[in-house]
């Protein structure tokens, strides 16, 4: 039992020697009131440290916040219908230098690509930041959808796009039928017999149907 005593107390000697072997010998040679002074310098910054760490979760957060109001703009900015427009023309703007000490706008300050567009509408529109769309996708002379108020570029649109038919593309299928339509019973008649039945029951019909139109009367 004494053995066993002895053999734990020289365990816990050799690992004290082990951690004060670790610590800097400087330390060591300290008298308590240096100790103490080191002891509270490493307090301050442990505190510098806490407070840096608040302060980074502090603009995380608002970060955070900004780019999910940036995101719903964003998806503001880009429902339908876009209003199109045409890319005119591309620039590279150059940082203006104050020469005469007078005030510069923002947009004067701004370094990188801009573009002219010219809209449907037949506005020409200069635009020092382009939107949505890289600089280096874009040419001139291409088809582009803009915002309706800012004009921001939102997306670049095929050759074969016409604002007239997107506005008119359905988006779901309708769930209504000529049931749910009421006092017009006669002309759903003559729609079903003109219109309907010769596609869905073309057999009945004969070989060939035709459509005759009168001529207004005048």
């Amino acid at each position: 039992m004494a053995t066993t005593s002895g053999e734990e107390k020289k365990t816990n000697n050799d690992e004290l020697i082990a951690k004060i072997s670790e610590i800097d010998p400087d330390i060591l040679n300290m008298g308590s009131a240096d100790v103490r002074q080191r002891i509270q310098l490493l307090h301050n910054e442990i505190g510098i440290m806490q407070s840096s760490i608040n302060t980074i979760k502090f603009t995380i957060e608002r970060n955070t916040h900004q780019l999910k109001e940036n995101k719903e703009k964003i998806k503001l900015h880009k429902q339908l219908p876009y209003l199109v427009a045409n890319v005119v023309e591309l620039l590279d703007m150059e940082k203006e230098e104050d020469a005469d000490g007078s005030a510069l706008d923002e947009d004067s300050q701004r370094v990188g690509k801009s573009a002219v567009i010219k809209t449907s509408t037949r506005q020409t529109v200069f635009l020092p930041v382009l939107g949505l769309v890289p600089p280096e996708d874009l040419k001139p002379g291409e088809l582009v959808g803009v915002n309706k108020d800012s004009y921001l570029v939102l997306e670049k649109l095929p050759v074969e796009y016409d604002s007239r038919v997107k506005a008119m593309e359905i988006d779901e299928k309708p769930q209504e039928d000529f049931a749910d339509i009421g006092g017009c019973e006669k002309q759903i008649t003559e729609l079903l017999e003109a219109v309907v039945l010769p596609m869905t029951a073309a057999d009945k019909f004969g070989t060939k149907c035709e459509f005759h139109f009168s001529h207004p009367i005048s």
